[in-house]
């Protein structure tokens, strides 16, 4: 496993239901599109010029990478702390956690698994994390569906 898709947050890209759910789907609509011949004619449906593209871009390349490598937010105040900071991961700061993830921690509309797990990471070390979050990627696991918030079963 890749600690580049470790989000500075200590959010995993391994469990963001982009990758888990829409890059795969996407790639089935790809390929039926394709087989049926919508290559072809793709610049002749409204959009088309500029779906076809990008549809191909998100099989052949993903969505995105992680905020590590650019992608997400550009305006995360998380991301942008962490840089300034120079610290790998929110969870290793002294002030973590900190107002900027007020939003990140409340249950109703966050992450309702990160404080638990940037704990782990601080506590137990990259290891400890990495292996939840493998497991969790084995099972299918996404942040969107809150399916298994308190870890692996």
């Amino acid at each position: 496993m890749d600690n580049k898709f470790a989000c500075y947050c200590g959010l995993y890209c391994g469990n963001c239901a982009v990758k888990v759910k829409v890059e795969p789907a996407a790639k089935v609509l790809y390929e039926e599109m394709k087989a049926a011949g919508f290559e072809d004619v793709i610049a002749y449906i409204p959009g088309g010029e500029g779906f076809w593209p990008f549809l191909k871009s998100m099989v052949n390349d993903g969505m995105c990478v992680s905020c590590r490598d650019g992608s997400g937010n550009p305006g995360c105040a998380v991301r942008i702390c962490a840089k300034e900071k120079g610290v790998e991961m929110c969870a290793f700061c002294e002030d973590y956690p900190c107002d900027k993830f007020d939003a990140f921690l409340n249950v109703s509309v966050g992450y309702p698994v990160l404080e638990q797990d940037n704990a782990l990471l601080r506590d137990k070390g990259w290891e400890a994390w990495m292996t939840l979050q493998e497991g969790r990627c084995k099972k299918g696991y996404t942040y969107h569906d809150g399916k298994n918030t308190a870890g692996i079963d």
